[in-house]
């Protein structure tokens, strides 16, 4: 099997959808001798900002010296960004080697269980690497939507991280924060620590309750720990027995000083494991942690962000307003057919004008299902040739599904380098 067709078996699971549930994985970890209990990891669970702290973490860890592994969802430019080590994509010849020995696994499954979905089988593929085939000093594993019920659930953490709980997959996840919570904070095991930042109060009840069922010490942001802006815009992290200035984060918007903050706060909490991790890994790791598709300037006056909920909208919005309320704002939106696209339609249109569009994705929501108001374009490469334009004033923002993301961020690198 070649890389193609290594990848292609992998995304001809899509057709299986999402099915909540640990008993498939369960069985193919086992026939694999259980790779997972061999990792040393920490769990990031929530709804907005699990990825940017990430990444936060492995910069830092690389940082320090360590070898990082990362598990996130889903990818910008390549597949291979899902599962890597200290930032740099999966050799291909890993891949292929991964799928050649889960393959089997996953084909056997009894029918009992039903078939193994494309998250089970790239989850599956990560234990496996980093946990047998490229063992490394840490892993740091982004959940998918859940927790109690999240492939990703089969391995006891180092630390869990939740940087907050919005109203997202409920289909799947429940209606209300307090539904949605259950699921994320089941991932909690007995006694791992638990770092969060869940401001919605009836969310963080839920995940507190939760921690006290299971023994697990909480260390809450604005609790616990602070990360504060001085004069000279450097900031200062502060938790009951250390202060860390001089700290400057590479990710704009006040809703990844939280996420820095959480970062800090677990890699501190590791420190007698990592003993190599000082201050300065720290500072070094923050200030290097850009992330694709996040908040990313691809020049001075455009910015691309997978804003693809209400929560993760406003947190832009509140960007947007700060660094470049004196500007006018173009914004070139699309979305998914799960999202509350009205609400968050509402929410741009407080900053600039807004434009819909659709992409090549199964479900991307279709031009004619958007609410009326907006003007609508059929192609969004046709909206792009304004960015291409040197002399605009304007500020060009793209937003909304992370896949549209990527596709965008494609076409845009493609025309850059033209």
């Amino acid at each position: 099997m070649n890389y193609q067709e290594a990848l292609a078996w992998i995304h001809s699971r899509l057709k299986f959808g999402i099915k909540p549930g640990i008993e498939r994985m369960a069985w193919m970890l086992e026939q694999l001798g259980n790779p997972q209990e061999n990792l040393q990891a920490v769990h990031v669970v929530g709804t907005n900002g699990k990825g940017s702290v990430v990444n936060n973490l492995q910069h830092i860890f690389t940082a320090a010296g360590y070898q990082v592994g990362t598990f996130t969802s889903p990818y910008i430019v390549d597949f291979r960004e899902r599962i890597s080590v200290d930032g740099q994509l999966m050799p291909k010849e890993d891949l292929v080697t991964c799928v050649d020995l889960v393959k089997p696994v996953v084909e056997a499954l009894p029918e009992s269980l039903e078939t193994a979905t494309e998250f089970e089988v790239i989850s599956l593929m990560m234990f496996l690497y980093f946990g047998r085939l490229r063992p490394v000093d840490l892993a740091v594993i982004e959940a998918g939507m859940g927790g109690r019920d999240d492939s990703t659930n089969l391995f006891q953490a180092l630390a869990v991280v939740c940087p907050s709980i919005g109203l997202d997959h409920q289909a799947v996840l429940g209606e209300t924060y307090g539904q949605i919570a259950q699921n994320k904070a089941g991932v909690l095991k007995l006694g791992e620590p638990l770092v969060m930042a869940v401001a919605q109060e009836e969310a963080r009840q839920v995940f507190l309750e939760r921690a006290q069922t299971v023994g697990s010490p909480v260390y809450e942001w604005k609790q616990e720990f602070t990360l504060t802006t001085s004069d000279n815009k450097a900031m200062a992290f502060r938790n009951s027995s250390t202060t860390i200035g001089d700290l400057v984060l590479a990710m704009p918007g006040q809703h990844q000083v939280a996420n820095a903050a959480l970062a800090i706060e677990t890699a501190l909490l590791l420190q007698d494991r990592y003993p190599t991790l000082d201050d300065e890994a720290i500072r070094e790791g923050l200030a290097r942690a850009k992330w694709l598709g996040r908040t990313e300037l691809l020049r001075p006056n455009l910015m691309i962000d997978g804003a693809h909920n209400n929560e993760s909208i406003q947190a832009l919005v509140d960007l947007l307003q700060k660094d470049y309320g004196n500007r006018k704002i173009q914004i070139l939106f699309a979305a998914i057919d799960t999202k509350p696209i009205a609400a968050m339609l509402k929410k741009l249109d407080k900053i600039g004008q807004v434009t819909v569009t659709t992409f090549p994705y199964y479900n991307s929501l279709a031009l004619a299902d958007y609410p009326q108001g907006h003007e609508r374009v059929a192609d969004f490469r046709t909206w792009l040739n304004q960015v291409y334009q040197e002399d605009s004033a304007d500020f060009y923002l793209i937003t909304g599904s992370l896949y549209f993301i990527s596709q965008v961020r494609k076409e845009l690198l493609k025309n850059s380098h033209q």
